[in-house]
């Protein structure tokens, strides 16, 4: 029994001569992700028609370059034209009214003016007469009011009918390409008619590139930062965007960020429907902890790297991140120059006796 106690231990300090430790270096991990994007345009709209009419030409197609204000599409309204004559000719006819009145009033306070002036001469005109005759004044005063209120009240009915009949010019709202054309003379366009789309217009000087950046550098993104990124249209060509806009909830399907950026595109190279491949950049704050890749031990129960304590082997559980050429981030109770075995197996037992762990030479620039 005592030679088998001798044997096992004589087994143990020779397997354990053999273990390599190296310390767990502290750094501060800068990298970048390759993550892919999509380009979508600054501001995309269908451009429709406010009234209904039926559409007498479109001066556009695929693929126009048009200014903000520009009229791309005309409109007839048989109706709506009628609608203003019958208007305007209310408005005359309540003019004529109104002169009529003024007319009236202006006879009735000549004739009260000329009674008041003779009632001056006891005997010659009955106060009840001059009384009557005030009262017919302010009677036809009232009545040029009564019809100058419809008057002004005529004329604004025109107001909204010609703000209608321009809706019968289509016009840009903002400057942009067409990208796709919906309609055609002749057709039947407007609230009426379903609302179909005349035109889609997208502003493409400008554009849009969301990047899902993982939620593990969620906390890395900061609004400002320059960003390049590829497209397969242009091989060999990098392009570049501003951080502008970060989502504030991660997307619960994917646990990424959205993150927006802005891309200029004076030359129209770029457009939306691309994939590019974005450059990210990924600072950490604070400093990382690096092991060698091959002293991380992944089973399907727990992934753990040994840390040689007490000179017995120790199982720390971990969990990996980014690597860093031959090192791995890893995440878990360790500190700044723990010693861990190089190269981990689980068939090193927790707990079993590490007799002189032989700490490696540290590589240069570690």
């Amino acid at each position: 029994m005592k030679l088998l106690s001798v044997l096992l231990l004589t087994a143990a300090s020779l397997w354990a001569q053999a273990v390599e430790t190296v310390p767990v270096v502290s750094q501060t991990v800068s990298r970048k992700l390759r993550l892919p994007g999509e380009i979508l345009p600054y501001m995309k709209v269908p451009v429709l028609a406010r009234v209904n009419g039926f559409l007498e030409s479109i001066d556009v197609d695929r693929g126009s370059a048009v200014r903000k204000g520009q009229t791309i599409a005309k409109l007839s309204a048989p109706e709506q034209a009628a609608q203003i004559a019958e208007a305007q000719a209310k408005v005359v006819a309540v003019e004529a009214q109104k002169a009529e009145a003024q007319a009236k009033a202006l006879s009735a306070e000549s004739t009260y003016d000329r009674l008041k002036k003779a009632s001056e001469t006891p005997g010659v005109v009955a106060k009840n007469e001059v009384v009557l005759a005030g009262n017919a004044v302010t009677a036809a005063k009232a009545q040029v009011a009564a019809i100058e209120s419809a008057a002004e009240a005529a004329r604004a009915a025109i107001k909204p009918l010609r703000e209608l009949e321009s809706y019968l010019d289509v016009k840009a709202p903002f400057d942009g390409v067409v990208t796709e054309r919906l309609a055609h003379p002749g057709a039947l366009v407007g609230p009426q008619a379903g609302n179909q789309p005349l035109v889609i217009l997208e502003q493409l000087a400008r554009l849009r590139l969301v990047v899902a950046v993982p939620e593990a550098d969620a906390g890395t993104v900061g609004r400002g930062a320059r960003i390049g990124f590829r497209v397969p249209a242009f091989p060999g060509q990098t392009f570049s965007g501003t951080v502008a806009r970060i989502a504030r909830v991660l997307d619960p399907k994917t646990r990424t960020l959205p993150v927006e950026l802005d891309v200029p595109n004076p030359k129209g190279q770029l457009g939306p429907g691309m994939y590019p491949e974005v450059d990210w950049p990924v600072n950490r704050t604070r400093p990382s902890l690096l092991v060698p890749t091959t002293a991380v031990v992944t089973t399907t129960e727990r992934t753990f790297v040994i840390r040689a304590a007490n000179g017995k082997a120790e199982w720390v559980n971990v969990s990996k991140g980014a690597p860093q050429g031959d090192l791995v981030e890893v995440m878990g109770p360790l500190s700044e120059g723990d010693p861990i075995v190089r190269r981990a197996t689980d068939e090193i037992r927790d707990g079993s006796p590490l007799l002189q762990p032989k700490p490696a030479p540290p590589k240069p620039g570690n």
